[in-house]
C-alpha cells in the first residue's frame, strides 16, 4: 500500500532551496522541449532531490510544478594540444508546469 505525502515549501530551508537551482539551461533542445511539452530545463546541485528542485521552482518563481524528472550528465573528455582533461559531471531537471504556467527568462525587468 502506498500513500503519498504533499511537499511543500515549508518543508525544506529556504537557504537550501536557494541553493538547488543553478542555472536554467537555455539551448535548442531545451526551447523545443519548452514549446512542445511545457518543461523547463535547470542545471541544479549534483545532491539535489525531485522533492526540492520542485519546491525550489515553485518559490521562486511563483509557479505550480506538475513533475520533476531529473538526469544526471557525465562530463565530456576534452584537450588542449597534448593535455587530456575532463568536465564535471552535473544534473539536469526537467520540470514539468502546470497547465497555463510559464516561465519567461527572455523577460527584462525594468525598473
Amino acid at each position: 500500500m502506498s500513500t503519498s505525502k504533499k511537499v511543500g515549501v515549508e518543508q525544506f530551508s529556504q537557504e537550501r532551496l536557494m541553493k538547488v537551482l543553478l542555472a536554467p539551461q537555455i539551448s535548442e533542445k531545451a526551447t523545443y522541449v519548452a514549446e512542445k511539452n511545457e518543461q523547463v530545463i535547470f542545471r541544479v546541485a549534483p545532491d539535489a532531490t525531485k522533492p526540492e528542485i520542485k519546491a525550489a521552482v515553485e518559490m521562486m518563481f511563483k509557479v505550480s510544478v506538475d513533475t520533476v524528472q531529473v538526469a544526471n550528465v557525465k562530463g565530456k573528455i576534452k584537450r588542449a594540444g597534448r593535455y587530456v582533461g575532463r568536465r564535471n559531471n552535473w544534473k539536469k531537471a526537467y520540470v514539468c508546469l502546470a497547465a497555463g504556467q510559464e516561465i519567461n527568462f527572455a523577460a527584462s525587468e525594468q525598473g
